[in-house]
């Protein structure tokens, strides 16, 4: 059984990111069957379509990454009840031009996590949206929103919570289930 290529999306740009450090935690649980990377997203330039004639390097490169991956993992914050501006951008810059979407016909799941205890469930949902229209598809069960997030990591970035550590496992797992079904 060859490795299937994961593309981790986060969509906190923040230096400090909460989303960043779970995407972390998750590919050090991954099983060995999954080879995860972080593909940045904060370098792209806002989806322009006057711009497809002629894209931005760092769209075509984004482009060739997404089509390479076998897969996707969405680490979201909830930002005013939806994702993040950099999250959406990103699935844009990924579809277009109309017609050559490289997410189309390839898994992924999503993690929220937000400070409160509803671990960022409507942007979570609200991530969902799109996936419909790109053709990925996502995992269903278990989902996976992570509540009270600020308080889960120690001062060197460790997942101090046992708990939240076994479900990522046991997640990421399930996910590697789902992504072998395609």
């Amino acid at each position: 059984m060859s490795k299937k290529k994961i593309a981790v999306l986060v969509g906190s740009l923040r230096k400090e990111s909460v989303n960043r450090k779970l995407a972390n935690e998750v590919i050090r649980l991954a099983p060995d069957s999954l080879e995860l990377e972080i593909i940045e997203i904060g370098q792209l330039a806002h989806y322009n379509e006057d711009l497809d004639a002629n894209p931005p390097a760092e769209w075509v490169e984004f482009r060739k990454k997404i089509g390479e991956a076998d897969g996707y993992l969405f680490f979201t914050p909830e930002y005013n009840r939806s994702t993040s501006g950099v999250m959406k951008n990103a699935l844009d810059v990924g579809s277009r031009p109309y017609g050559q979407n490289k997410w189309a016909g390839k898994p992924g799941a999503i993690v929220s996590s937000s400070m409160s205890p509803l671990g960022g469930s409507v942007a979570n949902h609200a991530l969902r949206h799109p996936m419909v229209f790109l053709n990925i598809y996502m995992m269903q069960q278990p989902e996976a929103y992570i509540g009270n997030s600020w308080e889960l990591f120690d001062e060197q970035n460790n997942l101090k919570n046992e708990s939240t550590k076994e479900f990522l496992k046991n997640w990421v797992n399930a996910f590697a289930k789902w992504v072998y079904k395609f």
